[in-house]
């Protein structure tokens, strides 16, 4: 096996666990941000009845109005989404110091613990069998490549 194929195995094998790395980091972190989020939110509780304005795969867009009469739409959406159509009236707590932050009544962070759970068993039930395969490829092309031993003289 010549050079160059060791070398784009071990540059593979490198790639393929930075990926399942770089994937499970930014798992981890969105976890993180989904408590961060609602340890905000249950800090200056606010309550409001919200109008459902839009529904779209990346984000859920919201409208409603605070105690001191201002209306607000947060521009990234409402936490916790699913299940919610256009023009539903939905019941929304939001964080009183920054009402851009807003999550559907009674749901948590511990929502996002099963998505997240299932993109990280998933990325290394395909990423482990992967990694054990170059690497056993890798050792098979060393050992092919290793000069033979020199018999030794009686």
């Amino acid at each position: 096996m010549a050079a160059r194929s060791v070398q784009a195995r071990r540059i593979g094998w490198f790639a393929v666990l930075g990926v399942a790395v770089l994937l499970t980091v930014m798992c981890v972190s969105l976890v993180f941000a989904a408590f961060r989020n609602d340890n905000a939110i249950e800090s200056h509780l606010g309550t409001a009845t919200a109008t459902v304005e839009s529904v779209a795969f990346d984000r859920t867009i919201i409208q409603y109005q605070t105690p001191d009469g201002i209306v607000h739409s947060p521009p990234t959406g409402v936490l916790y989404p699913s299940g919610l159509a256009a023009g539903q009236l939905v019941a929304i707590e939001y964080d009183a110091t920054n009402p851009e932050l807003t999550r559907v009544a009674g749901r948590t962070a511990t929502l996002t613990l099963l998505p997240v759970g299932m993109t990280v068993l998933i990325t290394w039930l395909v990423a482990g069998p992967l990694l054990w395969w170059l690497r056993r490829l890798i050792k098979r092309d060393r050992s092919a490549a290793a000069p033979a031993p020199v018999p030794a003289r009686a």
